[in-house]
């Protein structure tokens, strides 16, 4: 459609059903026959543009609308409709151009048109790309006509344009600029895309600017870079043979079997702090590995205070390590002696460390450690000190984790002895730079904050209104700046902290906007056909706990009227037969080589995909290195998670991303039978009975349950209901305010 109609229709639009968008038969000027078609395609692909926007801007059909500014579509317009019109009178009447060389640079419009239509939307062409991609096909032709190369266009166009244009020109004679030029595009496109440089590079090791983009790559993907300097081929040459000094180091590390081991210390690798030849003597033993972690650990910390700020390369890897080897090497051992009367046995492994390694047992174990093992490793720490004050253990530690360790502390009822060790000024000092500044940390660090209150509030109430008035002028602090998200947690932080005082009686899902934490309807557990389905997850382990642990579950339905179950070689299926429905499903835990119970699992839950089965009850059973693998495996449909054993972070925050509204039942410690037992068949009772799930009344009526027994009552205390998981509430809260921002 020429411009004359085409400013016809945008005058006249409703007539536009008359004339058509790309009238070929009309032409404001004469075309040859023969040339038609490739007008009409042109003509196609302007109406295929056009029709694009045009349910979200009906206005007119003669419009390029895909934007929301329309000074941003007159612009659009100008360069897709009215210039690419010109450009087909241009072709159609240069004299310089035989019919065959008109017919290319038609095609060449059509390709040019097509290629931004189909490419709308990417990260690398955005629509108002338009008029730079018309003038730099127009001056491209120009080029072409002329026998030169496009190159030049290409390498001053952005990636989006030039990856358009080198299609343009490859008919009938391929424009001798189109080869060098997508050498150069891959180089754009590793401009755009850091991630991917490497995989283009595997395709082409000899790209122009191989080297640097290997750099970059290097700089921008430590790991990613680690994989591909192990591979034999040209690229991996390059990147051993490379003069950057990070890739230099991570490529030697790649020729080591256990390259991964020095990771954690790659940092002082490159600023020549430490050897590699040095790692290599202690990478083989447990402690002195796990020494050098904590070492490495504590300079790093040091360097992000200022007046230093500097942060550390592969940081998170340091922080992995040092987790993993003090779980391993340390903490499963004494929680493994946990019935160990005698604690020089018990805590023997625990003999040659120190208090800073032994801070960093607690701090990164908090999804593992038993209350018993926690109270020996805290003891320890101070015994350990030459002087044994609270300040001068977060000072030696540069204050790495503090927010953890007080969180913990208060947590196993240890706060107030902390607190103790220091003048009664220091200890107030403490207690601020707690509360203070979480506008710049991260959200971790705030769920520390917000799950310490409620033990703070129940064991020491002074301290707890000296928290929530740190709390207020934070937050009042937070508003006279204008900070958004320090307002928000401090707003949040405020609202959890009044609501410990039940004397208030603040209603947490109605002032937060969260959905119900006191109560779960029934309604939303029950599936379409009225059956309530849980999933129970066991794992079978050497010391039998595993299978000990199935055996107490299981008696709670053997033989006992209401239930009925059904067993093969991988699963039960324990069914109500009285009352409201309920269909348990449990894996056998199972132990032998290639993990059974693994298997197990997997075949459970692929039985209840097919057979259309979602679990909105997931219950884990087993020691708590294992809740990792049950949360990986947890279905989006589980509204209710008891996990029996702690409910660090970590558990918090991936149960609460695979279903944001899930009501989370954890410990501070191992679950036992005594405890979860009770718990279990509270719940499954009240479901028999097809009403909604009430915490307070199920937590009021245990409590007074397990009041003539001192010890399970104190088990007890260390499970958490949904209603009192400050930090699972926390992150509810808050993900869902930054997001309604």
């Amino acid at each position: 459609m020429k411009s004359v109609i085409r400013v016809f229709l945008i005058l006249f639009p409703a007539l536009s059903p008359f004339f058509g968008i790309a009238q070929a038969s009309y032409y404001p000027y004469k075309v040859a026959q023969d040339r038609m078609l490739w007008h009409d395609n042109v003509d196609r692909e302007q109406r295929n543009i056009l029709l694009m926007g045009g349910r979200d801007h009906p206005k007119n059909d003669s419009m390029v609308s895909l934007n929301k500014d329309e000074n941003v579509n007159l612009q659009l317009t100008d360069a897709l409709i009215r210039r690419v019109d010109e450009m087909q009178e241009n072709i159609e009447f240069d004299s310089t151009l035989n019919t065959n060389g008109k017919k290319k640079y038609l095609r060449a419009l059509e390709t040019m048109l097509r290629g931004y239509r189909t490419n709308l939307g990417n990260r690398d062409f955005p629509a108002t790309n338009a008029p730079a991609l018309v003038d730099a096909f127009g001056e491209a032709m120009g080029r072409d006509k002329r026998g030169e190369s496009i190159e030049p266009v290409i390498a001053a166009s952005n990636y989006g344009t030039g990856a358009i244009l080198v299609e343009c020109f490859l008919l009938p004679v391929e424009n001798s600029g189109v080869r060098p030029s997508r050498d150069l595009l891959k180089v754009k496109y590793c401009g755009l895309y850091p991630a991917k440089i490497l995989d283009v590079l595997r395709n082409n090791p000899n790209l122009p600017l191989a080297d640097s983009l290997i750099v970059v790559a290097g700089h921008h993907n430590i790991s990613q870079l680690y994989d591909f300097a192990q591979a034999d081929n040209t690229l991996g040459n390059r990147i051993r043979n490379s003069k950057d000094t990070l890739v230099r180091v991570v490529a030697r590390m790649a020729a080591s079997k256990s390259g991964r081991l020095y990771f954690p210390f790659l940092d002082n690798l490159i600023k020549g702090k430490i050897t590699i030849e040095e790692i290599d003597k202690v990478k083989d033993d447990d402690l002195n590995y796990y020494r050098l972690l904590v070492k490495t650990r504590l300079d790093y910390a040091a360097r992000i205070l200022p007046p230093f700020r500097d942060t550390a390369l592969e940081m998170n890897a340091l922080t992995g390590w040092l987790s993993k080897k003090g779980k391993e090497i340390f903490v499963r051992e004494i929680n493994a002696l946990h019935t160990v009367d005698n604690p020089a046995i018990r805590f023997k492994i625990l003999d040659s460390l120190t208090a800073e390694e032994l801070y960093y047992l607690i701090v990164l174990s908090e999804d593992e450690i038993y209350t018993s093992s926690y109270l020996g490793v805290y003891d320890r720490i101070f015994e350990r000190m030459k002087e044994p004050y609270g300040d001068s253990l977060i000072m030696h530690v540069h204050g790495d984790y503090f927010r953890k360790f007080i969180k913990m502390a208060a947590a196993y009822n240890k706060l107030d002895h902390f607190l103790g060790t220091m003048d009664k000024q220091n200890a107030a000092t403490i207690m601020k730079s707690f509360i203070i500044h979480l506008e710049r940390a991260n959200e971790e660090e705030a769920v520390d904050v917000a799950d310490s209150y409620s033990s703070i509030f129940e064991k020491n109430p002074n301290l707890a209104r000296f928290v929530l008035k740190e709390v207020r002028w934070n937050y009042d602090k937070n508003v006279a700046a204008g900070d958004k998200k320090g307002t928000i947690i401090y707003d949040l932080l405020q609202t959890l902290f009044e609501s410990a005082d039940s004397t208030k009686k603040i209603d947490l899902s109605a002032r937060l906007g969260i959905p119900p934490i006191y109560t779960v309807d029934y309604s939303s557990l029950a599936d379409d056909s009225g059956r309530v389905i849980e999933q129970v997850f066991f794992y079978g382990d050497q010391d039998k706990d595993g299978q000990n642990s199935f055996n107490d579950y299981m008696a709670l339905f053997r033989g006992k009227p209401g239930w009925k179950i059904l067993e093969n070689p991988q699963w039960v299926t324990i069914s109500s037969t009285r009352g409201k429905p309920v269909l348990i499903f449990a894996n056998k835990p199972l132990f032998g080589e290639d993990d059974p119970d693994a298997k197990a699992q997997t075949d459970l839950g692929d039985y209840l995909y097919d057979h259309h089965l979602r679990p909105t009850i997931v219950i884990h059973r087993g020691h708590s290195y294992h809740v990792r693998y049950t949360i990986k495996q947890m279905p989006p449909t589980a509204r209710i998670v008891v996990l029996g054993s702690c409910g660090g972070y970590n558990n918090l925050s991936e149960v609460l991303r695979i279903n944001e509204e899930a009501h989370i039942i954890s410990s501070k410690q191992v679950g036992t039978k005594t405890v979860n037992e009770p718990i279990l068949q509270a719940i499954d009772n009240v479901l028999l009975s097809g009403k909604d799930i009430d915490w307070l009344s199920i937590w009021r009526e245990l409590g007074e349950k397990f009041q003539g027994d001192p010890v399970a009552k104190e088990r007890f205390d260390d499970y958490i209901p949904p209603y009192k998981n400050l930090g699972a509430i926390f992150i509810k809260a808050y993900r869902k305010a930054m997001g309604d921002e």
